[in-house]
């Protein structure tokens, strides 16, 4: 049996088939390339649904990495460790916010959003104990655990997974007068994407964000942005809301990039005011705030700023967008997205993303299809414009009309 197919014969035999991964295992990464086991190099477009935005194996995060996990990689929180304090102030001078708590997954993170935000409910605005709403959007992702999925409108993500969390009302995406008219006297918050990236890259409607951001205010309600796919870099800004002015939440939700693909580390980043309200023994995470993934933070937060991959995100996105809105082809319905986060969807006609991602893959290109009809198109925000060139070719190839 040829490698591959072993590898993949194993892992199907020993892993929950949660996941339909394209049929090939890989073995390297460096920058915008992999390669599989059998050497066949790959160029990424799907950066490991925005986690490498530094690209794969960055030096100087890799560095980080190994020199901290010879001195000290684990503390847990009952002590103080040299690399957590460097890296908070970073993050926090960047995002423009006055304080952080560190924890590990983005769904973790979301989780710790959601505390936070009843608690202040509860202690800040006196909503009535075991009251408090938070309001999520149609076609919403924010992990896998109950909770998350509790306040998803996906019904195959939550299927035979109840009795699910109470408190949530989802409202549509995009639409400012539902928002307002769905808030109660017991509304404590609402979280959102500025872009939802696995409902097919949806772009909202210009000024949504601001016309959001005042509802909350006048209302009393906490905007919360989960930013954990769009932030650090992927859509031409440092973090997607600045697209838009007067759109600054009152807390950000981030992870993925936050480590450049290295470590799971997340974060939840917001005022002194609202996060006072965690004391402690009431939250934690064993690993959170840990000092090697501070020290991967840190490393990466400096890569995004360094080598300013935001505006290359920004640069190069609208140069992909152009080359991708050129392809004569009558397959494709819609091509949005901001920075190098882009979505082809397809006419439903036409079939399924998946074989398109699988034509790709034999020309050496790795996306993925999400919502079934829309190609994700993620790489790397180190991409240079010969290799965009490149890929928009091979697209073309791909989506070409018959005949």
């Amino acid at each position: 049996m040829p490698l591959q197919q072993e590898i993949i014969h194993k892992t199907d035999l020993h892993s929950a088939h949660n996941y339909h991964p394209l049929p090939l295992v890989l073995s390297r990464g460096k920058g915008i390339w992999v390669w599989d086991v059998d050497g066949n190099k790959y160029l990424d477009c799907l950066s490991a649904y925005s986690a490498v935005n530094q690209g794969h194996c960055h030096p100087k995060i890799i560095s980080a990495l190994t020199e901290q996990a010879g001195k000290l990689t684990l503390t847990s929180r009952a002590f103080h460790n040299d690399q957590m304090g460097d890296f908070l102030e970073k993050l926090c001078a960047m995002a423009e916010m006055e304080m952080a708590l560190p924890m590990n997954t983005g769904a973790e993170a979301v989780e710790t959003a959601i505390k936070a935000v009843r608690k202040w409910g509860y202690e800040v605005k006196g909503v009535p104990d075991n009251q408090a709403e938070i309001i999520f959007f149609e076609g919403n992702f924010h992990g896998r655990t109950v909770t998350t999925v509790s306040a998803s409108s996906e019904e195959d993500y939550k299927h035979h997974f109840g009795p699910f969390t109470p408190g949530f009302r989802i409202v549509p995406y995009g639409d400012a007068a539902a928002l307002e008219a769905a808030i109660t006297d017991n509304t404590v918050a609402i979280i959102m994407e500025p872009i939802q990236g696995e409902a097919g890259i949806n772009v909202p409607p210009e000024g949504y964000l601001a016309a959001t951001r005042k509802i909350c205010r006048d209302n009393d309600v906490l905007m919360v942005m989960d930013e954990i796919q769009t932030g650090l870099g992927r859509t031409g800004k440092l973090f997607c809301y600045q697209h838009e002015d007067h759109a600054k939440p009152d807390m950000l939700i981030v992870g993925k990039a936050l480590s450049g693909g290295a470590y799971p580390v997340s974060a939840v980043i917001s005022s002194r005011e609202i996060l006072r309200v965690f004391t402690p023994g009431i939250h934690g995470s064993t690993y959170g705030g840990n000092p090697l993934g501070a020290a991967v933070g840190l490393a990466a937060l400096e890569v995004i700023e360094e080598e300013k991959l935001a505006d290359r995100s920004r640069l190069l996105g609208d140069y992909l967008m152009r080359k991708l809105e050129a392809i004569p082809t009558n397959k494709v319905a819609d091509i949005r997205g901001k920075g190098l986060f882009i979505g082809i969807e397809l006419h439903k006609e036409v079939g399924l993303a998946r074989p398109y991602c699988e034509a790709l893959m034999d020309r050496g290109i790795l996306c993925k299809e999400t919502h079934d009809y829309v190609i994700r198109l993620a790489p790397p925000l180190v991409i240079e414009m010969e290799q965009i060139d490149w890929l928009a070719e091979q697209i073309a190839e791909v989506l070409q009309d018959e005949g």
